[in-house]
């Protein structure tokens, strides 16, 4: 692909008579940020939507690993108060007990949800 692409810059043809010699660059630099796009910022885009969506469906019950490691059970989520009550926040205080200890982490922390531990959440 990369070869394929050289070559297109490679086979420029000289500007016509009277057209702007600045166009094919302008044209090169449009299909660079088009394939960075396509390529690397949507699906990154994508990915981070959907981590948060899988932390706005947090429950209890759920395995979860956090952002320094620490491997747990979520048992409480405390959402915050005030106006903006409905709507879930990333600084959301969550309960993970994990061994015989609890742990108070930001829902914004967890790095990935492993799934329901409980055996009627498999829904």
């Amino acid at each position: 692909m990369i070869a394929a692409f050289t070559a297109l810059l490679a086979i420029q043809a000289p500007p016509a008579r009277g057209t702007n010699p600045m166009l094919p660059l302008l044209i090169q630099m449009g299909a660079i940020f088009a394939i960075f796009y396509f390529l690397m910022i949507r699906p990154q885009q994508k990915q981070r939507r959907q981590h948060e969506e899988r932390l706005r469906n947090l429950r209890k019950g759920d395995s979860v690993v956090t952002a320094g490691g620490l491997i747990g059970e979520v048992v409480h989520i405390r959402e915050a108060a005030g106006d903006d009550a409905k709507k879930k926040s990333m600084e959301d205080h969550v309960t993970i007990k994990t061994g015989e200890s609890r742990v108070v982490v930001e829902r914004g922390r967890i790095a990935r949800v492993a799934g329901s531990t409980t055996a009627g959440a498999t829904a």
